[in-house]
């Protein structure tokens, strides 16, 4: 297994410079063609998140898809997660698009991974910048609250996440997903329940991207 993975990592190890087809899913993953990358050493709070009456999903997602348009944007593979997603560092020109969120206080040092951003996230902190200004829970535990109460809805008992087709095309809604409670699954069209979000991917379906 770990043979495959280097093998991987190897074809994509650096995803060219692109100008265009670069999609923002949310503060910490951008699709470049089609592949996704998660930011390395960062964890961005989730779109559907906010910090006490501030948006603060939305304006991260949003500074981040500032950050990328209309600048070449690249990606170096460090790693997979374990839902098989590269784990990469990515940068709009020479800006590396993790210290600057971070820098800003639009996301959390992922120090359970690394701890690369951890003295940014302290300056962030000590500057009461973003998140830090706020009333603010870290994205790990909101995904954590929202993924168990969802999952002891789900009618497939452990797994919550919502398989939608529409004019998109086949796209997952995970219980932090913004438009996931007035998401209805019709299994008779083909939607359906997922267990993780790697079954999700790999059954042909999609995150949705932002805006």
């Amino acid at each position: 297994m770990k043979h495959v993975i280097a093998v991987i990592l190897l074809f994509i190890w650096l995803a060219p410079p692109a100008l265009a087809n670069v999609r923002v899913v949310d503060g910490d993953t951008i699709r470049i063609g089609d592949q996704s990358y998660r930011i390395y050493g960062i964890d961005a709070p989730e779109i559907g998140q906010s910090c006490g009456a501030w948006a603060c999903g939305k304006d991260a997602a949003n500074a981040l898809l500032g950050m990328v348009r209309g600048q070449a944007v690249s990606c170096e593979a460090v790693e997979t997660d374990r839902y098989g997603r590269i784990v990469a560092r990515c940068f709009a020109g020479q800006r590396d698009i993790g210290a600057a969120m971070v820098d800003a206080g639009l996301a959390w040092a992922f120090r359970r991974f690394s701890t690369d951003y951890a003295a940014k996230e302290d300056a962030a902190r000590a500057a009461r910048l973003g998140v830090w200004a706020h009333e603010a829970i870290p994205p790990w535990q909101f995904r954590e609250e929202r993924w168990d109460a969802s999952a002891r809805k789900s009618p497939v008992a452990g797994c919550p996440i919502k398989g939608n087709i529409s004019q998109s095309g086949r796209i997952y809604h995970a219980p932090w997903s913004p438009w996931y409670s007035r998401t209805r699954i019709n299994e008779a069209k083909g939607e359906r329940w997922f267990c993780d979000e790697r079954e999700a991917v790999e059954a042909g379906w999609r995150a949705p991207y932002w805006p």
